[in-house]
């Protein structure tokens, strides 16, 4: 028996709290940089097992250290932030939150994207450190991060000071719930996620009666013009094979049929696994944007605001090996070789900016014998929502034994003391 296994045995002891406080969260979700509720129970229950707390890290951030003699120095991190979503699940815990947007709008709230199960299984990893001492030797860190959402918890952390407070780690641990069957942990080594840019483009026209479209430049048929060119970046100037997505997902203009607009904003989304991929996009997002509007005889440039950056999560070889081996002994041929994912995640930008390796894998949250529904024609179709729905909803039992599972298991895997 391993040390993992030895203070997994445990577990059932500390289940009833934890999907007590899970359901908690869920219950009252907050929105990025506004985790002042999550922060204060995740702090609190930290304060309890013995751990030193620093809260306020880049806002909201907090971090509990739990020194234990010599030995590695691990972090483990979970992300704190809901979503802009209203709860569809129907769950007797569903959120019914109500809050007010950067923007100043009022939204509902929810954790469409799993980040209180992601709390509740660091915590439960937490705890079972703390309570059994005897059994690994060195230091264990718990950072919980706002405004993964947003792309800019983990960096605002960095930028508050983390390195000031923590001791430098050895290495870094993160996961994610997903779409997977319940008892399925993946992680890969190398790219895993990809890089995220979001653009905010205004084209510029000269606004006419509709009846009159000679006196006017049509900013409503540019941006159709500049959607129908950008749509063939990935297929005409990146190599065939080659990962890489241009999504232009709002195209707002105009408020009346007979008005030609002033202005047309469009937003986009761009994903690549590589730095050079990924200036490649942008480059030729504004050269085909600049272009267009040029040719429409654009009475101003075009504005390009960048929004929402999420670094490429690349796991470090080294780390993988190690914590793949560990999750092959302890959950079998549940541990799968993960998939490349074109999901965004800012958890890289700690590691990165305290130059450690790192390892981030996901685990599924969703029951297997209704994970795929047989067709009348045989077919399997998958009928799991995705992240960011309204309908996300992990079951309770046993996602967050497997997320507590993998935490305690990638953790001990450094921290381990010898029988």
């Amino acid at each position: 028996m391993t040390v993992a296994d030895e203070l997994l045995a445990n577990l059932d002891k500390i289940v009833p709290w934890h999907l007590d406080l899970y359901q908690d969260l869920h219950r009252n979700p907050e929105l990025s940089f506004h985790e002042v509720r999550t922060a204060g129970l995740v702090g609190d229950r930290l304060a309890d097992l013995g751990y030193e707390v620093h809260t306020g890290i880049g806002g909201t951030g907090l971090v509990g250290i739990l020194r234990n003699g010599e030995g590695p120095t691990v972090l483990a991190r979970a992300d704190m932030d809901a979503l802009p979503v209203r709860e569809a699940t129907g769950l007797p815990y569903a959120s019914t939150a109500v809050a007010t947007d950067p923007g100043g709008r009022e939204t509902p709230v929810m954790h469409a994207c799993g980040h209180d199960m992601h709390v509740t299984c660091l915590l439960a990893a937490a705890e079972l450190l703390a309570e059994h001492r005897p059994r690994w030797s060195g230091t264990f860190i718990a950072l919980f991060q706002p405004a993964e959402e947003l792309g800019t918890g983990a960096r605002a952390m960095v930028d508050g000071g983390l390195a000031d407070v923590i001791p430098k780690p050895d290495v870094a641990l993160g996961q994610h719930v997903m779409g997977l069957p319940y008892d399925t942990v993946a992680s890969r080594p190398g790219a895993a996620l990809s890089a995220a840019d979001s653009i905010r483009i205004t084209l510029h026209g000269r606004g006419t009666h509709g009846s009159m479209p000679h006196y006017g430049i049509d900013p409503i048929l540019l941006g159709s013009a500049v959607v129908m060119r950008l749509n063939a970046i990935v297929s005409r100037e990146l190599p065939p094979g080659h990962f890489g997505v241009v999504t232009v997902g709002s195209f707002q203009a105009g408020s009346k049929s007979n008005v030609i607009p002033e202005t047309t904003t469009l937003l986009l989304n761009l994903r690549s696994y590589d730095d050079r991929t990924r200036r490649q996009l942008r480059d030729a997002v504004e050269r085909i944007v600049t272009a267009e509007c040029e040719a429409s005889d654009s009475p101003a440039p075009p504005d390009f605001e960048y929004t929402d950056p999420f670094p490429v999560t690349r796991n470090s070889p080294d780390v993988y090996e190690k914590v793949s081996a560990a999750f092959t002994e302890h959950f079998g041929d549940k541990a799968v070789l993960m998939e490349p994912s074109t999901g965004s995640e800012d958890f890289s930008d700690v590691p990165s900016a305290l130059g450690v390796p790192y390892l981030f894998w996901i685990w599924g949250g969703f029951d297997p014998d209704t994970y795929h529904r047989a067709e009348a024609d045989g077919t399997l179709s998958k009928v799991i929502p995705g992240n960011h729905a309204s309908t996300f909803a992990p079951v309770m039992e046993p996602t967050f034994r497997t997320g507590a599972a993998a935490m305690t298991v990638a953790v001990l895997s450094y921290l381990s003391r010898p029988a």
